[in-house]
């Protein structure tokens, strides 16, 4: 459920994509340093963790089996470490939540009130052909109720959902206008707390509005894929600035 989705060989390509791609490590470094836990080792776990830790914060990515995580935390640095699901939480001020969506029951149950008042960064989308039940779930109620219910407690952001790790990787800290992420949360600190990381890993933040909002983003909508810069992509969402 984890950390095997595609081969170490790919996510530590990402990595250095992601690494390459960010400024100068002197002009990365946070002001204040976030301890942010990773659920999941994957495609987006693995890119923004590269990002996150470049820009001097502390990040903990998770697995069952961390031991597996070795030639990922060496390549992304000393601000790397694994650990279990369970340690991740209990190490982040922000967890990402960066599996597949059909793991998100099971997440429920096995971490039910971990994350109780912790920033939960939640980057999943739903698939038919993936994630089987709780995709029919995200039909009927929109995936920000869903996402809610699943990560019951947590002070939930919608972010880093709307366009693939590939894109993200590419275009960190571009020149010429950086890529609006747009986020969504019900907790004006949360979103504020996200915000700065969104910045941190090189793009700039678009908020939305409530969580409800996220819908207007998630996959297979209107806002869903979009490489826009943050003026262009406020006007396409009709959002203010």
């Amino acid at each position: 459920m984890h950390s095997r989705f595609i081969s170490r060989r790919t996510i530590l390509a990402l990595a250095a994509l992601a690494l390459g791609s960010a400024a100068p490590a002197q002009a990365q470094t946070a002001a204040q340093p976030t301890r942010i836990g990773i659920i999941g080792a994957g495609n987006i776990g693995g890119t923004l963790g590269g990002l996150w830790a470049k820009a001097g914060h502390e990040v903990m990515l998770s697995s069952r089996h961390p031991e597996t995580l070795t030639s990922l935390v060496k390549e992304l640095g000393p601000k790397a470490r694994a650990g279990t699901p369970a340690e991740a939480i209990a190490f982040g001020d922000v967890i990402l939540v960066a599996v597949p969506y059909k793991a998100y029951p099971q997440l429920a149950q096995d971490y039910a009130g971990a994350w109780t008042g912790k920033v939960v960064i939640d980057a999943g989308n739903a698939t038919q052909a993936r994630d089987g039940e709780v995709y029919g779930e995200v039909q009927a109620n929109g995936i920000a109720a869903v996402s809610a219910k699943y990560l019951a407690g947590a002070r939930v952001v919608r972010a880093f959902n709307a366009a693939n790790y590939k894109v993200f990787a590419k275009n960190a800290r571009r020149d010429g206008g950086r890529m609006a992420i747009p986020i969504a949360g019900d907790d004006a600190e949360a979103l504020k707390s996200v915000a700065q990381l969104v910045t941190d890993a090189g793009f700039d933040p678009v908020p939305v509005g409530p969580l409800a909002k996220a819908d207007s983003f998630a996959m297979g909508s209107p806002g869903f894929g979009l490489d826009l810069t943050a003026p262009e992509l406020a006007t396409r969402l009709g959002v203010s600035r």
